[in-house]
């Protein structure tokens, strides 16, 4: 309302200007000069020129009045017919490169391939903290941890942080029926009550095998789907319009399983014969290169020797090639589980009828190492830790406006003011993304940079921040003693295999960088 004022009384001055202009051609203002009042004509001038003013008034007023009723209009939700359905389906722990449609030649995605190639892929996608908890919050919320706090996994997105929410939002401020299944991964307590439809596990991380009502074996990734097919017979033709979002728990490991990574039983032939290339920054040298305190850190209370989770899991996962093989493999198969399950959500909007209005947004969580930099994982701010896939297929868009490819970095805390977008509700000045449908804009707005931060209390884990462009990368791992840093030059070592932070030719580069990486960082509060 205040900004709809404002607005206003802005269009209200320059109308007045405008119509001052205009009242200044009038025959009674220009043949009435101060001589008027020196022979006794003021009085019937001033009766002239009071009416004249009560013209102008009413006619400002009339244009403030119209130009509030057009915007309030075009703020209000358009009929339930033409505002779109959402589903938003959120992949666990799937980089940026596990996807066909990403020029993956070995794993098989086609029908997300289909839905990215047939929308809008954006190809340089990035998360601004690389754990579930943090980028979930982000992702609901359209902020940084620096400003929603979710800094831990007991911490709980409650308050106005939850109340601005995109699914709260579109129920609130433009009647959605919303919904949401899989795994939340965001504190202690589950927003339940808010939702129309919900269908999350309590514990933080869902099992992969489970049994349905009937007491038959049924993989998380096949229930998660039967879910989608109850919440659309539930909404999927109702007068109001519906928000889905969907987290899958594929293709997180299942923890202390030393399985790992457990798929359907469908699918273990798949990838069988395909040798999986080695990354080429797998070597130990990669590794070796970091300091005593980020290899082994010290527990902060204890005073204990730990080993670094990255490292820990990859002995897990990578310390052969015939494991990576399989890990790999594995971590595929799960993925095209989840392609296939998007195959019988689409086949389920057309049987409803309801496919041509809705939107079908895809995102991954975070990045994940397979072997890269000789760890597993995510959480430090390499490429393959932050970089997730990410569409957005929009049934109603122009034909010349599908299949495109925008290479502008785009955030998991656009997914939330995106959304919005898509529905036609105001973003919040709370947000911190942008709309990335924006980016098919002549004028968009193109950030080159941005701040990234991991700063959970996991002894294991070392916190990390960076600024991170497309030419360059600083990372600093602030609570190292001393204080460990890293420089990559992006655009002659994509894979960042040469630490520049003490190389001469780059000290001005650097400082440069340290400057920016503190702009942001204050920021992103």
């Amino acid at each position: 309302m205040e900004s709809t004022i404002l607005r206003s009384l802005k269009w209200g001055k320059i109308h007045l200007v405008l119509i001052s202009i205009l009242a200044m051609r009038h025959p009674w203002i220009k043949t009435h000069t101060p001589d008027s009042y020196r022979d006794g004509r003021i009085k019937k001038s001033y009766r002239h020129m009071k009416q004249y003013t009560l013209i102008i008034i009413s006619a400002i007023l009339l244009l403030i009045s119209c130009n509030t009723k057009e915007k309030k209009t075009q703020d209000s939700l358009p009929e339930d017919a033409s505002r779109p359905n959402i589903i938003f389906l959120l992949t666990d722990d799937q980089r940026w490169d596990a996807l066909g449609a990403m020029g993956n030649d070995i794993i098989q995605t086609p029908n997300l391939d289909n839905l990215a190639n047939d929308g809008v892929l954006f190809t340089n996608a990035n998360v601004t903290t690389s754990i579930c908890v943090a980028s979930r919050a982000s992702i609901l919320t359209g902020q940084y941890v620096s400003r929603h706090g979710i800094n831990s996994f007991h911490d709980t997105l409650q308050g106005n942080k939850l109340e601005n929410s995109y699914p709260l939002l579109l129920k609130k401020n433009a009647d959605y029926k919303i919904g949401f299944i899989g795994k939340y991964g965001i504190g202690l307590g589950q927003p339940k009550q808010h939702f129309d439809y919900w269908a999350a596990e309590k514990m933080h991380q869902p099992n992969y095998e489970n049994e349905d009502e009937n007491g038959d074996f049924i993989h998380y990734t096949d229930l998660v789907g039967n879910r989608m097919d109850e919440f659309l017979d539930q909404f999927g033709q109702g007068e109001q319009p519906f928000c889905l979002s969907v987290s899958f728990k594929a293709p997180h490991c299942q923890g202390g399983d030393p399985r790992q990574f457990i798929y359907q039983d469908k699918y273990k032939d798949l990838y069988a014969d395909i040798e999986i290339p080695l990354p080429e920054t797998a070597g130990d040298e990669y590794y070796d290169f970091y300091p005593e305190d980020f290899k082994h850190p010290i527990h902060p209370t204890k005073g204990k020797i730990l080993e670094n989770e990255a490292r820990k899991r990859w002995g897990i996962r990578f310390p052969d090639a015939e494991k990576y093989q399989e890990t790999v493999r594995s971590y595929y198969r799960l993925i095209t589980g989840v392609d296939d399950c998007v195959a019988g959500l689409v086949k389920k909007l057309e049987a409803l009828g309801v496919a041509d209005n809705t939107i079908i947004v895809f995102m991954g969580d975070n990045g994940f190492y397979l072997g890269e930099h000789a760890m597993a994982g995510k959480w430090f701010p390499h490429q393959e830790a932050i970089k997730v896939p990410f569409f957005v297929y929009d049934p109603r868009l122009e034909k010349e406006k599908r299949g495109q490819k925008i290479d502008d970095f785009t955030f998991n805390i656009d997914i939330a003011p995106t959304l919005l977008s898509l529905a036609n509700v105001p973003i919040p000045k709370t947000m911190q993304g942008i709309n990335a449908m924006s980016l098919l804009d002549e004028n968009k707005a193109i950030r080159n940079d941005f701040f990234y931060e991991h700063n959970l209390e996991i002894p294991t884990i070392p916190k990390s921040e960076a600024l991170v462009s497309k030419e360059s990368k600083y990372i600093v791992y602030h609570e190292l003693q001393p204080v460990y840093e890293e420089f990559y030059d992006l655009e002659n070592d994509p894979k960042e295999k040469v630490n520049r932070i003490d190389d001469p030719a780059y000290k001005d580069e650097i400082k440069r960088a340290k400057t920016r990486f503190q702009e942001l960082k204050e920021c992103a509060k």
